[in-house]
């Protein structure tokens, strides 16, 4: 049974950062591609990003990039989300993902099998 578990949400100012960390239990996390979503009130969820199984694919959303940055240490079996120059309209709550192994070949969009709970970010302006 594969748990995820999210941490590091809070308040921040606009402008601020975030590491939002996601601790992955269960089988095998090197074998799963990771994303993060959010999904903020009376929207809904939308895509951030992602990493692939491999470390070698990385995606984020348009209105992401060059801001967020996910990464993944398979030592510890953790994926993160560090979020920096954060604005009003980042504020959601962010949900870690796992996409179990399909094959080498692997590719957007993410196909979540499983989700974390969420965790909240605030930006304040």
């Amino acid at each position: 049974q594969v748990q995820l578990v999210e941490s590091g949400g809070g308040l921040v100012q606009a402008g601020g950062s975030l590491r939002l960390s996601c601790a992955y239990s269960g089988r095998t996390f090197s074998s799963y591609s990771m994303g993060w979503f959010r999904q903020a009130p009376g929207k809904e969820r939308e895509f951030v990003a992602a990493i692939a199984w491999s470390g070698v694919k990385i995606y984020y959303a348009d209105s992401v990039k060059g801001r967020f940055t996910i990464s993944r240490d398979n030592a510890k079996n953790t994926v993160y989300l560090q979020m920096n120059s954060l604005k009003p309209e980042d504020t959601a709550v962010y949900y870690c993902a796992a996409e179990a192994y399909r094959g080498v070949g692997w590719d957007l969009p993410l196909k979540p099998d499983y989700w974390g709970q969420g965790t909240q970010v605030t930006v304040s302006s």
